[in-house]
């Protein structure tokens, strides 16, 4: 919950810090908390509960720069531009006793930017991430859903999903620097480095408020699925999380 009080934090002083005068400018999101369950750490066989910050781009106005319709708005067809945000929570030894001996690595906050073609029934999307905290690597997805729209208030997507890191990342969560009493040393190269599905499912309780549940299967790939911490753990990484979120637009 630490990053969820940081973004909540970012967004008060961002709108303390915009014009009151400004006209023609605006920017639409949406900020909630999730809750769930998922791999202890990436290639644990060992389930856990998270609780994690969810931040969602609606839209963005501002001079020539006009970007998505908002939380509630239908998608244009056609190619656009995202902003993209994914949290990685913290690996430590005190809560994973079979970590003995890896780094701890601290929670992270990737950030980064995506591109979208969207049509009304479907959607192709890749984006590139790059760490802030936890980590200093760059990561990418790669994917594609289905999209169905059952009443104008749930919003139903699932597809596939290929997730790629590079040198940096791979060797931070798989790699082993030194040999430990479970772990042989392993130095990990980045690529594919995992493939699976997701499915979403999005209720609109009212003009600002959302909740959306969803889970997603990952086959771990390459040297992330050769790594011993994988070996030790699994390749089959499954998540499932719930969350509310509200909607904002700033005008500035």
């Amino acid at each position: 919950m630490r990053v969820l009080s940081f973004v909540i934090v970012s967004a008060l002083a961002l709108v303390s810090a915009l014009p009151v005068a400004a006209q023609g400018r605006s920017l639409n999101f949406a900020l909630g908390a999730a809750v769930g369950s998922a791999p202890e750490y990436m290639g644990s066989d060992s389930m856990g509960g998270v609780a994690a910050p969810t931040l969602t781009f609606g839209s963005l106005k501002w001079g020539a720069v006009d970007m998505g319709n908002g939380i509630r708005g239908l998608p244009d067809n056609g190619a656009s531009v995202n902003a993209a945000f994914r949290v990685i929570d913290e690996r430590t030894a005190a809560t994973t006793p079979e970590l003995a001996g890896l780094a701890d690595i601290d929670l992270a906050i990737e950030l980064g930017v995506g591109l979208k073609y969207q049509q009304t029934n479907w959607m192709a999307f890749g984006e590139v991430r790059k760490g802030v905290t936890g980590h200093d690597g760059v990561t990418g997805t790669l994917g594609a859903d289905m999209i169905l729209r059952p009443t104008d208030r749930w919003v139903i997507t699932a597809g596939p999903r290929v997730n790629f890191g590079n040198d940096e990342f791979a060797n931070t969560y798989f790699g082993v620097s030194n040999a430990t009493a479970n772990y042989a040393a392993y130095t990990a190269t980045g690529g594919a480095l995992g493939a699976g599905v997701q499915a979403t499912a999005t209720y609109y309780i009212d003009d600002n408020w959302l909740l959306a549940g969803g889970g997603s299967y990952e086959k771990l790939l390459g040297d992330a699925a050769d790594s011993p911490i994988t070996m030790r753990g699994s390749e089959d990484q499954w998540r499932v999380q719930i969350g509310l979120s509200r909607q904002f637009t700033l005008n500035f």
